[in-house]
């Protein structure tokens, strides 16, 4: 395909996609229009819905409010005529249990009293605190230091009298009391001794019940507020009953105080966060869900009475310059001029009707646009590998007849030469004449058959056996057919065959067409004297066959292109390589159908090396 062509053919799907890209702008605008539109009557709609019941809302709280009070009027006269009565039974009630819980608490401890009297004129007990019990006693490890003696002292009657001192021999950590039991020590004094040889511990109940006291003591406040307490008078029922009764005229009064509502300042007719969750239930209601900027404005006054900010989710919001701003007029049954408005605008209202539209129309444009692009950058890439392709095989047929036609050329100049009389009478020269022209015979077939095997690998119906084969076997054949090229290059060649186990399933001819084409290309791309490398070696359940060479190289852009068929590494102004550009594909090919791979490393002045791993025949699924 020509240039021209492959331009004319890009400029017309460019013109179409811009067309549908075109369309699609208009058509995406035009339903932003729609859906702004839709919005703005949404929003307008939820405006006079609360502007409406704001006012239901202040008709109906004042009827509340009235009810409540004629209720307040009449409850509280009848609270007032049984709260003495009450606070008198209370304050009785406090004082008899007070008394009880009294007489409790000193029967409780007339009862200490009488067993701490028994312990002591049976025993010379001691009083000890709990804390130290707990620390020295209670614990069967510490108790031995423990020490109590009798001691003497003067008393303020100048008198000697002995007392029980009880002290611990060493210092602890002490740990606090459990509960407050009061507890005695008794010592046991051996004969003539001030040492106590031990110890018994007596345990009391609390010489005060402290839940006793405690609760005493509450009541006792209790009733303490009751005496403080002033009672008040008792109001006359009048007003209440003529309400409630509804026979009076004062009824009246009702409506006169309603008429004025109208005139307190709006700040006081208006709660402000209750107006603010309720436009935001009635958008809600409506589809509308994002963030929003409430005002309420005086008419008779220019700062905004009430500004709320509404937060959707975690909707950032920004600062806008000339927002769209939405009104609702507020309290239009008063009379005379409305007294304030209700506003509202969005920072972000181009996003919301944006988002409403995103579920449906961006999805469906991008799918589109994604599909066009997509189809526009497939059939590029269609054409450019078709024209490289064509380019490849254009090569190709160059480089074919030209490799044709030079034995063609040789056969003809060998033919023409066995015309001669003179030359057909030696027969050292028709002998050597008919040597060349079956050499270029051979390598006539030799191209074709290499032709044909790429046109049949194309096709999938090459023929391929599945035999059991050697590689070192084929290698050291292939390698000996090859030494005296090698020779002729002044070349090296170092083989090793390390393989222990060579043994494959594959066909014998085209494994030696494989070695050959690795091996002959080592020879073609040497820079001067080919040094090549034969190496097989065993790697787990595979063979690896590894050629390397100290050659020209090639750049890792070349290295992905070696495989295609009639690709050619350039060499510049050098044309002593010579080839159809098949070889390593047929080698690719082959090795494929065998269930095997072949990876290349090369770098550019230092060489390459192939690799090819093919399965054993003991983890090979072939059968041969």
């Amino acid at each position: 395909m020509k240039k021209r062509s492959i331009a004319l053919i890009i400029g017309l799907m460019s013109i179409a996609l811009i067309g549908v890209m075109a369309m699609q702008y208009y058509f995406v605008r035009e339903s932003f229009h729609k859906e702004s539109k839709l919005f703005d009557e949404e929003v307008k709609a939820s405006l006079s819905a609360v502007a409406n019941k704001i006012e239901r809302k202040e008709i109906y709280d004042f009827a509340r409010q009235q009810e409540r009070e004629n209720q307040k009027k009449f409850r509280a006269d009848q609270e007032r005529l049984q709260k003495n009565e009450k606070l008198l039974a209370l304050q009785l009630q406090y004082q008899d249990s007070i008394k009880i819980l009294q007489r409790l608490a000193f029967l409780h401890t007339q009862n200490f009293n009488s067993l701490r009297t028994q312990l002591n004129q049976q025993f010379p007990a001691v009083e000890i605190n709990n804390e130290f019990f707990e620390t020295y006693i209670r614990r069967k490890e510490y108790r031995h230091l423990v020490r109590v003696t009798l001691q003497q002292e003067f008393t303020p009657d100048n008198t000697i009298a002995e007392f029980t001192n009880i002290e611990a021999t060493r210092a602890l950590k002490p740990v606090p009391a459990k509960d407050d039991s009061t507890r005695f020590l008794i010592p046991i004094f051996p004969v003539n001794s001030v040492v106590a040889a031990d110890f018994k511990i007596s345990t009391l109940p609390p010489e005060v019940n402290k839940r006793i006291l405690s609760k005493a003591t509450e009541l006792e406040g209790k009733l303490q507020k009751l005496r403080t307490q002033k009672l008040g008078g008792a109001h006359t029922l009048f007003d209440s009953i003529a309400i409630l009764g509804g026979k009076k005229s004062s009824v009246v009064a009702d409506v006169a105080r309603g008429m004025e509502l109208a005139k307190r300042p709006l700040a006081e007719r208006i709660n402000g966060p209750y107006s603010l969750k309720l436009l935001a239930k009635e958008l809600n209601e409506r589809g509308v869900n994002s963030s929003f900027v409430m005002e309420i404005k005086d008419s008779k006054s220019s700062p905004a009475v009430f500004q709320g900010v509404y937060q959707f989710g975690e909707e950032d919001l920004k600062e806008v310059k000339n927002p769209t701003l939405y009104t609702a007029r507020l309290f239009q049954g008063d009379q005379g001029q409305s007294p304030g408005e209700l506003s509202i605008y969005f920072p972000n209202k181009g996003g919301i009707i944006a988002e409403t539209m995103g579920y449906w129309l961006f999805p469906t444009i991008l799918a589109l646009l994604a599909l066009l692009i997509g189809c526009f950058a497939y059939t590029l890439s269609i054409i450019f590998k078709q024209k490289k392709i064509s380019e490849m095989k254009t090569d190709f047929i160059n480089n074919m007849t030209h490799e044709f036609k030079t034995p063609v050329a040789t056969i003809m100049i060998a033919s023409e030469s066995l015309k001669d009389p003179e030359i057909s009478a030696d027969g050292k020269r028709v002998s050597k004449l008919a040597n060349i022209i079956y050499d270029e015979n051979v390598r006539l077939g030799s191209h074709i058959e290499r032709v044909l095997n790429i046109a049949r690998l194309e096709k999938e119906n090459l023929k391929i056996e599945r035999v059991n084969v050697h590689i070192n076997t084929i290698a050291h054949a292939v390698l000996e057919s090859m030494r005296l090229q090698l020779e002729k290059a002044d070349g090296i060649l170092n083989v090793n065959l390390e393989a222990t186990n060579d043994l494959v399933i594959g066909d014998e001819l085209h494994l030696s067409n494989v070695m050959f084409n690795l091996v002959d290309n080592a020879i073609k791309y040497a820079k001067d004297k080919p040094e090549i490398t034969f190496r097989t070696f065993n790697r787990g359940n595979q063979i690896v066959i590894s050629v390397a060479d100290k050659g020209m190289g090639m750049t890792k852009d070349q290295a992905e292109k070696i495989f295609d068929q009639f690709y050619r590494i350039p060499t510049g102004n050098i044309h002593n390589v010579k080839g159809f550009g098949l070889g390593l594909s047929y080698v690719n090919d082959i090795i494929r159908r065998l269930n095997g791979k072949i990876t290349v490393k090369s770098e550019k002045d230092k060489g390459t090396q192939f690799e090819v791993t093919l399965p054993l025949k003991n983890a090979s699924k072939e059968v041969a």
